[in-house]
């Protein structure tokens, strides 16, 4: 349940992200119909969440000298980096999430983060109450 909570919170920041941030834009498959819309957020969500779990944690162990010299401000850096990465694999599948440049992933990066943590902030009750 947890897992399903976090890919809708992030398929819902992602949204967000696309609509306030001009250089974001994800293309569903298919018809393009709001259930392909849907899938397609949290189908990039899911991308977006295995590849920060996997090559962003890789990333953030070796930067973490970095991390401590520019006090945390170089993850927005690696933030858009994971962000580039997530357009390329979704990209090659022909749908997707799609940057126009590393500036605009810088910009998407940060709102991404900034409405994941919004949302999370009401999601978090629902969290609490699964685990009780």
């Amino acid at each position: 349940m947890r897992f399903l909570v976090r890919l809708v919170v992030n398929a819902l920041a992602l949204w967000l992200t696309t609509l306030i941030v001009s250089g974001v834009h994800v293309t569903p498959f298919g018809d393009g119909g709001p259930v392909a819309s849907v899938l397609t957020f949290l189908l990039v969500a899911f991308v977006f969440g295995l590849v920060n779990a996997v090559i962003g944690t890789v990333i953030r162990i070796v930067a973490f000298p970095i991390y401590i010299l520019t006090l945390g401000l170089v993850s927005f850096i690696v933030n858009a980096i994971l962000l580039l990465i997530v357009a390329g694999i979704s990209d090659a599948f022909g749908f997707g999430l799609r940057v126009d440049s590393f500036g605009w992933g810088i910009v998407g990066a940060f709102v991404l983060a900034v409405c994941a943590w919004l949302i999370g902030l009401f999601a978090r009750p629902v969290l609490r109450r699964q685990r009780a």
